[in-house]
């Protein structure tokens, strides 16, 4: 379907997307994972964008969660080296872009050149003046990992006095969230054919829509996208109203 016929009244404020399918889009045409990862790169660069060009403010990627330390060491630094290529060229184009990155997740466990890396990174992006798009990455990120550091920390508070565990509720918690001061997504797609969340943004996706897709990440273009969004648009948002 035609981009064309997307309403620009009613897009998502905020998109999350799991980036998955990118070994066996490598594996398919007897390359190795690694120019998977590298494909799909490009592709999440390409989906930035047309977001930013459609006007839509918030984009989360899950680019490497808690459980994928598992992988082959060749993989994992293949990549972190993806990952810290696409941060240097963020720094010299975030403010003609207007995007600022902003992450989620514990990034103590990261080499410790990329760990500033990323930290040098958000710290200029929330320094662009007028930028209206922000990407978060979703690095060394699990959602039952973020719900624990988030107890953890309001235990402390509450210790320390700062917090009454009898005035908690949602609002409070969220406080605590790696998202704290972002709206909740209004759509998660992920793409490959897989049809669960695999403990991404549990919390914040409790009325997400969900848009799921036989695509392989690499393969996921901007028509692709479109069409999540016109399938979002056919839906209707009851947040258990009627």
């Amino acid at each position: 379907m035609a981009a064309t016929a997307l309403d620009p009244d009613r897009l998502p404020q905020h998109i999350g997307i799991i980036m998955d399918g990118n070994g066996r889009w490598a594996q398919k045409r007897g390359l190795p994972r690694t120019a998977g990862h590298a494909a799909g790169a490009e592709t999440f660069r390409t989906i930035a964008y047309r977001c930013r060009d459609l006007g839509i403010p918030y984009l989360t990627v899950y680019a490497f969660s808690t459980e994928n330390w598992k992988r082959p060491m060749e993989e994992v630094s293949a990549i972190m080296g993806l990952l810290r290529k696409y941060l240097l060229e963020a720094l010299e184009k975030m403010e003609r872009d207007g995007f600022r990155i902003h992450f989620f997740g514990d990034l103590a466990p990261l080499p410790p050149e990329l760990r500033e890396l990323c930290l040098e990174t958000q710290s200029a992006g929330q320094a662009v003046a007028g930028a209206k798009y922000q990407i978060n990455v979703c690095l060394n990120y699990g959602g039952r990992d973020e719900i624990l550091r988030a107890i953890r920390a309001w235990g402390k508070d509450c210790q320390a006095g700062r917090q009454d565990p009898e005035t908690l509720d949602e609002e409070a918690f969220a406080r605590y969230l790696d998202s704290r001061g972002l709206p909740d997504p209004d759509l998660v797609i992920r793409p490959s054919g897989e049809l669960r969340l695999s403990n991404f943004l549990p919390w914040q996706s409790a009325y997400a829509e969900l848009y799921f897709t036989d695509v392989l990440w690499p393969d996921f273009t901007p028509e692709v996208l479109d069409q999540a969004l016109l399938a979002y648009q056919g839906r209707k948002r009851r947040f258990g109203g009627i």
